[in-house]
């Protein structure tokens, strides 16, 4: 029998959180083929794999890289790290459909750049991606905030009738086009006026779908516990799955929370879908004004528009060299980015070691310093927190990273390997997989990773790009 490619002698997690076993896997085109002892199996392109482990790619499903896989489709943070399938559009704000004009609000401003090309339909974005496709599979949530944007002149203030009907008309045409669910930002400023009414009226259009209603949660400080109620009443009110985007109990009065968190979590999955991803790290990263400097330890600026040479600089520093206090350097810097110390590790340990927590970035690429975890967070997870930490099994990460992300999101075919199933894959050395990426070196590689496929073609080998992009738009 022959195989375009052919992995021998490989420890294979196949991502449904089994134990590992010794297995050939042989690929044709797009699809794995065949799996087991396949001696009369050869392969235009052979790997052996002794000692190495081979496992479904991984499943990102929660970046802003709406408008990166147009511009850098070679998508080197993602392909380095072993993810083969990213969800954008989240937190409320989507690349479409999009019908305003520049200067986006922020935090809009942060993944657009107002010389891309708009997209009035969403139907148009999966058009453009389809004739230009990026290196990974691509799906992308339906973004409440950039709905308001599209509907309201004021937004401070609830949507009133008509304003509701254009938005819901707008996501029902939208997850009609492909959009996978509807995401929303309450703790942004363009939806930060939405009252519980207006997201339950948008959630009653992504049940009607069939999707899910995902969120950056209203608070996830002092007041994480009420919006977490606010979330969970959503999905009730809708009879709508919910998804809590990247939980976490930010500032230092609120270490500890996720203990009541999860419990809250825990008693809510007995009568309702919920489901949560979080970050491996105990830095969060967002607009520099959205307040959370006074809540961390220490924040690190990301980009700022009128001062690029700050990037990378402590916001104190900034203050004290300029002679002011922090909030004062802040609004000097604006419009900004910032990465900020917020969280407990403790917290941290927590939510990623509780059953259904599922393992996400929240990569913003664009900037000139941005967070670690844009080329990072996968290989954080395998190394520190499974081999050096001991969290969980690595059968178990691998399960947080591919098949149950993609059974939560619809993912047909993605996330697990099986004869018949789409040939993502990624080969790493378990032994010495770990984040290159460092909050002073955010740019750099992860090691131990010796090759990531996406649809059955090399995707990243040699720590370098290959310039394929057989990427695919998933719904």
């Amino acid at each position: 029998m022959q195989a375009d490619i052919l992995f021998r002698n490989a420890e294979v997690i196949d991502g449904t959180g089994a134990t590992r076993q010794r297995l050939d896997v042989a690929v044709i085109e797009d699809r794995i083929a065949a799996m087991g002892d396949l001696p009369d199996w050869r392969g235009g392109v052979e790997h052996e794999c002794t000692g190495l482990v081979l496992a479904p790619g991984f499943i990102d499903p929660h970046v802003h890289h709406d408008e990166i896989v147009l511009t850098d489709p070679d998508m080197a943070c993602m392909t380095s790290q072993g993810v083969t399938t990213i969800i954008n559009g989240n937190c409320g704000f989507s690349i479409a459909p999009l019908t305003a004009v520049p200067p986006f609000p922020a935090p809009l401003d942060i993944i657009l750049s107002p010389d891309v090309p708009r997209f009035v339909r969403f139907g148009d974005y999966r058009a453009r991606l389809n004739a230009e496709p990026p290196a990974v599979n691509t799906a992308c949530l339906i973004g409440h905030g950039t709905l308001r944007i599209n509907a309201m002149t004021d937004l401070n203030r609830p949507a009133d009738a008509a304003e509701i009907a254009a938005m819901r008309t707008a996501l029902d045409a939208a997850l009609s086009e492909g959009g996978i669910g509807l995401s929303t930002g309450p703790f942004y400023p363009p939806a930060r006026a939405a009252p519980t009414s207006e997201l339950i009226e948008m959630a009653r259009v992504a049940q009607a779908h069939g999707k899910l209603y995902v969120t950056h949660m209203r608070d996830e400080g002092d007041r994480v516990r009420e919006s977490l109620e606010e979330t969970l009443e959503i999905g009730r009110a809708a009879e709508c799955g919910v998804h809590v985007s990247h939980h976490k109990c930010a500032g230092l009065a609120n270490h500890g929370l996720s203990e009541i968190t999860l419990a809250m979590i825990d008693a809510a999955r007995q009568h309702q879908d919920v489901g949560l991803d979080t970050t491996p790290w105990i830095a969060s990263s967002t607009m520099l004004n959205s307040g959370r400097h006074r809540q961390a330890t220490r924040v690190l600026v990301a980009e700022s528009v009128p001062h690029p040479e700050m990037a990378g600089r402590d916001l104190a520093d900034i203050a004290a060299e300029w002679c002011v206090d922090i909030d004062k350097a802040m609004e000097r810097l604006l419009p900004a980015t910032g990465t900020f110390f917020i969280m407990d590790e403790g917290d941290v340990r927590r939510i990623l070691s509780y059953p259904h927590t599922m393992v996400c970035s929240d990569g913003i690429a664009r900037g000139k310093h941005p967070h670690p975890r844009v080329w990072g967070t996968f290989p954080r997870v395998l190394g520190h927190y499974v081999r050096d930490v001991g969290l969980f099994s690595l059968e178990e990460a691998v399960h947080r990273m591919t098949w149950m992300t993609a059974e939560r999101f619809g993912l047909k075919g993605r996330g697990r390997l099986a004869v018949g199933q789409f040939a993502d894959l990624v080969l790493f050395d378990a032994a010495s997989i770990a984040e290159g990426a460092t909050f002073e070196a955010p740019f750099t590689p992860a090691h131990g990773i010796i090759g990531t496929w996406v649809n059955g073609r090399a995707v990243w080998r040699d720590q370098a790009t290959t310039g394929a992009r057989p990427g695919r738009t998933l719904s």
